[in-house]
């Protein structure tokens, strides 16, 4: 069996330096939209190096490593075809504010390995801390099609309830038709997202856009539309990858606000609001 959860589980933890400064910062939230309009000043907080300002999801690139799904799947007891593999979920706890530039310890492991009964779900869960003390943590869901079945843990059910009433907000986002090719400059180098023959190998027409730049995309609107654009204020972020993006559609943003938190769906609108990110929770001050 290509997973041994054993194996992975019990597997030592990886631990190593990565470092940021502000042009990454910059190119990531280029690489999400960031900019539009140029001179518009709630903009230049993400691009003017004098003003940045760090959006939390900033950490799921920093140090310009490969990010937890492609990590998890270089772990003790891991050995899967990228082709079969998805970003089922992402989530995402602050222990205080990203610093525009930085150095720190990154350290991730298995933290659980899922029987979906088709499918196999790993959990790569990295912890990041400086000299401060810790700064991020981070859990991304590997979903691995065809590698379920051996009779384990089929894991917590990730679906929740669906918001009720009409969103208090709903915004929309262009995707531009480079925008994987610029997002993927921060690290994640899958062909999935630029190759064309690749794509079709794993099942898509076309390349389709990273789902962690849809992630992104989706908490600065959340951050610029209900949270005053003040980043400091997001405690926890959370999502499921319900459906793909393909570069040149439209998000549509909806958003529930509570008191604590915000509660969002995401779809693509040209493909008749076909769902993109679900169970999607933005915790915060």
């Amino acid at each position: 069996m290509p997973i041994d959860a054993a194996k992975a589980l019990a597997a030592e933890p990886r631990s190593g330096e990565i470092t940021w400064d502000r042009k990454d910062v910059q190119l990531y939230h280029l690489g999400i939209g960031a900019g539009s309009p140029a001179t518009d000043p709630d903009e230049l907080r993400y691009t003017l190096e004098s003003r940045l300002h760090v959006l939390p999801s900033f950490a799921t690139v920093a140090g310009n490593g490969s990010p937890g799904v492609i990590s998890g799947l270089s772990m003790p007891g891991v050995d899967v075809d990228l082709a079969r593999v998805l970003h089922g979920g992402q989530s995402l706890t602050l222990h205080r504010p990203i610093p525009a530039e930085g150095t720190a310890t990154a350290t991730g492991r298995i933290a659980a390995v899922y029987d979906k009964g088709k499918a196999a779900v790993l959990v790569m869960r990295t912890e990041v801390a400086d000299a401060d003390g810790p700064l991020w943590t981070n859990d991304a869901q590997i979903f691995v099609r065809g590698e379920g079945g051996w009779g384990g843990d089929r894991g917590p059910s990730a679906r929740l309830d669906p918001p009720t009433g009409d969103p208090d907000r709903t915004v929309e986002r262009p995707i531009r038709e480079d925008q994987a090719l610029l997002y993927r400059l921060s690290g994640d180098w899958n062909p999935l997202h630029a190759d064309p023959d690749f794509a079709k190998t794993a099942g898509f027409e076309r390349p389709i856009l990273h789902g962690l730049c849809t992630y992104g995309m989706t908490l600065k609107a959340v951050v610029d539309t209900l949270l005053g654009g003040d980043v400091t204020r997001v405690r926890s972020y959370a999502t499921r990858f319900a459906g793909v993006v393909y570069p040149g559609e439209t998000l549509r943003i909806r958003m529930w606000q509570g008191d604590s938190q915000v509660r969002v769906a995401v779809s693509a609108v040209e493909r008749d609001d076909a769902p993109v990110l679900a169970d999607t929770i933005v915790e915060h001050s």
